[in-house]
């Protein structure tokens, strides 16, 4: 976007390439430009010129230096920035604290050798995760642009890369907000005196239930069900009326008004735009934390707590030596700290241009890390108990994953404690404030990305624009609505979003280090924050981090998981169509390449270095810079 003031006609002096000048007050940087003419108003290294008056105008005059200075800082409050510095920490750290820190990782941790898992998990994060992590909040701060228009300033043959994150946020909205559905349902059935997943005399149960926690003896064989396990299969999923994916069944219309509310709380907080979910990220974003503290002192005082925690953290030193304990480290680091989602480009776009984001990336890195460990105490205590209340082992407790481990066995766990009706409550509300939160991101990732992209469109329209993202939302999230949409669910999440992410941000990685430049990249590092990044960060960056994705792909492709949901084993044609709806997304990279290539004039070689070179300016927001230049 160029911006002209008064009526003035575009010319600018040449500045000889690689050098620095000054015309009228106004900085400009010089550089090698690519083939193509740099456009008026525009220098190629990513800055914008503001320009200069010339004689073309009917009464020749020069405009002071300090007006320059003014132009370029009403441009930058054109862009919205966030309320105060505390938005944007709390609104990324929301964001990478999600449901799966409180399911996913104790689950992966005590299965992959205790405390032994940590090593893995902190090499993963400090020369994968993290450096990626702080890659998207550079370039997001500095081009200030959504995961779509940002390529045209990058790498412009790559733009099929902000298409795709945006379809990837909507099959992750298709099948997440349906577990905060679910969530919201234990909520509501919370507020009773007895909750109701703890006897066996409700009409949804059958005579295979069995009560753990009655007095006397109780006689368990292989066909018993807890009362937790059949509220939630036969009464908030209701899957016992379906047959498979090939025969979901009817849409549940409680688990549907369940997300409408969702939906409706969602559309609230972010129709505004930053200023107003920053806001709310106060309440949604803090509160976990609080209730995490919580239920851990709950859980460290129940009875048999220590042989859970010990349970979690015994190392088991032999699981180093298998590859699958490091590919499940790396993913999991991965879809933590979710790089490639589009939502770190987003909420650094609306950053100031000076803003420390490489002290943003550690602080909320660590944070996102240690909530994660933190939660595996939460849920190891209350399964310890459990363990202690069924007389068996820690290892028997602990088999559920997923939303199993919330839903059945620490919500079985809960019902059995003093004040149940309480921790309860705190317990699933903590779950919507996770999935919340995340929700907001993911949505504002795509939003930002359509409002950067077409603004002649929707720059005055954001709340419908936000009307209409939540709508189509909402219709993709049907069919996980169903009595069979659990089984939508698992394989939404295994298939169609994980290994597609995964490829797009490997070739966001190759894109940004390797076509943009290294070079190119640390000079803007040093634009924004005054110093350069170090050889660490350089070496991560081009080598490591492209490794780190690569090395997680292959693994998935070599061994692709093998899905079961509770008695149901997914037919060999799922799984094809998993990758098909992970593939679609994909395709949006290798279509626009292709596109790109086509339309543009000019021998083969010549439209490619014009597909790798950035086509638009980079503006610099800071008026300072133009008054240091006089």
């Amino acid at each position: 976007m160029e911006t002209t003031p008064l009526n003035f006609q575009k010319e600018l002096s040449v500045c000889k390439d690689g050098e620095d000048c000054q015309e009228n007050g106004v900085l400009r940087k010089g550089v090698p430009a690519p083939a193509d003419k740099v456009e008026s108003g525009q220098i190629s290294n990513g800055y914008s010129a503001v320009p200069s008056p010339s004689a073309g105008d009917d009464t020749q005059h020069s405009i002071p230096a300090a007006t320059t200075a003014l132009v370029a800082e009403v441009h930058h409050e054109e862009r919205e920035t966030w309320g105060k510095k505390g938005d944007f920490l709390l609104s990324v750290i929301g964001y990478a604290v999600d449901l799966g820190n409180v399911w996913r990782f104790p689950y992966i941790c005590y299965q992959n050798g205790g405390g032994a898992f940590l090593i893995p998990y902190t090499i993963m994060a400090i020369f994968g995760g993290i450096p990626l992590f702080y890659m998207e909040l550079v370039l997001g701060q500095y081009h200030r642009n959504g995961c779509i228009s940002i390529w045209k300033k990058v790498c412009p043959m790559f733009k099929g890369i902000g298409y795709a994150i945006c379809i990837i946020a909507f099959y992750i909205a298709s099948y997440y907000n349906t577990i905060m559905a679910w969530a919201l349902y234990y909520l509501i059935s919370s507020f009773t005196d007895q909750l109701p997943w703890t006897s066996c005399e409700n009409p949804w149960n059958t005579d295979n239930c069995t009560n753990y926690f009655l007095e006397g003896n109780v006689t368990w064989t292989q066909d018993s069900t807890s009362p937790a396990e059949e509220f939630y299969m036969r009464h908030v999923l209701q899957i016992h009326q379906s047959q498979g994916l090939q025969d979901l069944g009817g849409i549940s219309w409680q688990l549907t008004l369940c997300i409408m509310l969702i939906f409706t709380i969602i559309y609230f907080s972010i129709w505004k735009g930053v200023r107003t979910s920053g806001k709310v990220v106060w309440v949604t974003a803090t509160s976990p934390y609080i209730i995490l503290l919580i239920l851990l002192v709950r859980g460290a005082t129940l009875p048999g707590a220590w042989r859970g925690v010990f349970f979690y953290l015994k190392p088991s030193w032999q699981k180093l030596l298998e590859t699958g304990v490091w590919v499940d480290a790396a993913a999991q680091i991965f879809f933590s700290l979710g790089p490639g989602f589009g939502v770190l480009l987003a909420f650094a776009s609306y950053n100031k241009f000076n803003n420390n984001c490489y002290q943003d990336a550690l602080v909320t890195s660590l944070v996102n890390c240690m909530t994660s460990f933190i939660s595996g105490f939460v849920i190891f205590t209350v399964l310890g108990y459990m363990a202690e209340m069924r007389k068996e082992e820690v290892s028997e407790v602990a088999k559920d994953a997923g939303p199993s481990l919330l839903f059945i066995t620490y919500a079985e766990a809960i019902a059995n404690m003093p004040a149940s009706t309480f921790f309860a409550v705190i317990f699933f509300l903590m779950l919507i404030t996770l999935g919340l939160d995340s929700t907001f991101a993911g949505l504002e990732g795509v939003i930002t990305a359509v409002l950067d992209e077409f603004p002649h469109i929707w720059s005055k329209r954001r709340e419908w624009l936000v009307l209409g993202v939540v709508i189509i939302c909402f219709f993709g999230s049907l069919t996980t609505l169903t009595f069979g949409g659990a089984y939508v669910v698992k394989l939404l999440e295994e298939y169609a979003t994980g290994p597609a992410v995964l490829t797009v941000v490997l070739l966001e990685a190759v894109a940004v280090y390797w076509f943009y430049g290294i070079t190119q990249f640390c000079s803007d590092v040093k634009e924004m924050l005054g110093f350069s990044p170090g050889w660490f960060w350089r070496v991560c960056w081009v080598v490591i981090s492209p490794l780190f994705l690569l090395f997680i792909i292959c693994s998935f492709l070599m061994s692709p998981p093998h899905l079961r949901l509770f008695q149901y084993t997914y037919p060999p044609w799922s799984i094809v169509l998993g990758y098909c709806i992970g593939t679609s997304s994909f395709l949006c990279v290798p279509t626009y390449i292709t596109y790109r290539l086509i339309i543009t004039p000019g021998t083969l070689k010549e439209r490619i270095m014009k597909g790798i070179n950035p086509e638009t300016s980079t503006e610099i927001p800071r008026g300072d810079i133009h008054l240091n230049a006089v």
